[in-house]
């Protein structure tokens, strides 16, 4: 995405499983190298994970 993802938007990298297609590719943003998973922010399923991305993207729309 050129100008950036907005908030609340599917990545379009994200492929049917929620995996990254650039994962380690030089086009991949930093953004996304810079999250390290942590059970803070993965808690123990896919549904928690993206409740606290969610909340993420909300706090900083």
């Amino acid at each position: 995405m050129p100008n950036g993802k907005p908030a609340g938007v599917r990545c379009v990298q994200l492929d049917e499983r929620n995996g990254c297609r650039i994962f380690g590719q030089p086009a991949r943003p930093r953004v996304c190298g810079g999250l390290q998973p942590s059970h803070e922010m993965c808690g123990d399923s896919s549904g928690q994970a993206m409740f606290f991305l969610s909340e993420l993207e909300r706090l900083t729309a």
